[in-house]
């Protein structure tokens, strides 16, 4: 006598669910664990529950199974996506590099005069931002100083009523 056929669809009971996806994660495992075992087969299975717990079963490590398939011919779909992204960051290298050069007044050859002008006016405002942040740097080593010298200034008056006080007391013992 067979079990009936189970109707697919979510089980709407939170402890019925529970139940269900507990023995059917152990069965799932079951099945992976007698594939390894009579197919020589090396097998891994990740499972997340609904609560974001995760559940794994490999027949080796799971950090072996998982480099072995980052590594396998089918992944080649994920390898050339790899691929067209670190040549797209190659080509902005490459352009960035232009830039830094033309920047410092190399390899201007093959630019129009417009290329030339917005060039010309882009280094003008780094002129420009970078004597600015000169000038912050010097007013705050000026405000710096002056403080400075307002610190030595009071403490040689205060030393300087100090030898005062002592010259006046000597001169009354003296007295």
């Amino acid at each position: 006598m067979g079990r009936g056929k189970v109707e697919i669809k979510r089980i709407e009971n939170t402890n019925s669910r529970q139940v269900t996806f507990s023995k059917r994660r152990h069965g799932l495992f079951k099945k992976a664990n007698e594939l390894a075992i009579l197919c020589d087969a090396e097998v891994g299975v990740i499972v997340f529950s609904n609560n974001g717990k995760q559940y794994e079963f490999s027949s080796n490590s799971m950090e072996h199974t998982l480099a072995r398939y980052n590594r396998a011919p089918e992944s080649i779909e994920n390898g050339a996506a790899a691929v067209l992204e670190v040549n797209a960051f190659r080509v902005e290298i490459a352009m960035l590099r232009q830039l830094q050069r033309r920047l410092m007044g190399e390899e201007l050859e093959g630019l129009n005069f417009k290329e030339l002008q917005h060039l010309e006016h882009q280094m003008t405002e780094a002129i420009l931002a970078v004597k600015d942040r000169k000038e912050q740097e010097l007013m705050q080593k000026l405000e710096k100083s002056l403080l400075q010298v307002e610190k030595v200034r009071l403490e040689n008056e205060a030393l300087r009523e100090q030898i005062d006080e002592l010259k006046r007391s000597s001169a009354l013992k003296m007295n």
